[in-house]
């Protein structure tokens, strides 16, 4: 089970006034322990529209990973919800690349998804990225939440069934 606090850090609470945590789960490959991950929402959050409110999910790193492979499995895994144009898919690429600093230990990466405009992303806390793609938005935080998510499970408990 998650080690991470059951209180939001400062920079989810400051974007998610009134923030709780739905639910948290370790990711765990081949048995290898990945993240620790926790999803806060707002009052009001329903499962099952999850991409029609504020949120934030905040990964606690296990290990140490590049950004770069950060970013190829997180467009893989944005795959799984459908066809995605080559042309898209590089802006995509880029994008994340350029958001997700290489990882140690100990690290937090944070997505604060706002419904219909985008998400901002976080390292320990500062910024790295603000996404004004909806699509790009939806897509990723579906990764964790969308039915077609590669580790049911953790959906499952991120969600908070």
């Amino acid at each position: 089970m998650a080690q991470a606090s059951v209180q939001p850090g400062v920079e989810v609470s400051a974007a998610l006034p009134g923030a709780q945590r739905a639910g948290a789960s370790r990711l765990t490959v081949w048995g290898f322990e990945i993240y620790d991950a926790s999803l806060w929402v707002t009052p009001g959050f329903s499962p099952a529209e999850w991409a029609g409110k504020p949120l934030a999910l905040e990964l606690q790193y296990l290990r140490r990973f590049e950004g770069d492979d950060i970013a190829r499995r997180s467009l893989d895994e944005m795959r799984r919800a459908g066809p995605i144009a080559p042309e898209q898919a590089a802006l995509w690429l880029r994008t994340m690349t350029q958001a997700f600093p290489n990882v140690n230990k100990g690290d937090r990466l944070t997505g604060i998804y706002e419904p219909g405009a985008g998400v901002r992303f976080l390292h320990n806390g500062r910024t790295t990225a603000n996404v004004r793609d909806p699509q790009f938005a939806q897509r990723f935080f579906g990764i964790w939440l969308g039915p077609q998510s590669s580790e049911p499970a953790l959906r499952e408990a991120l969600l908070g069934k």
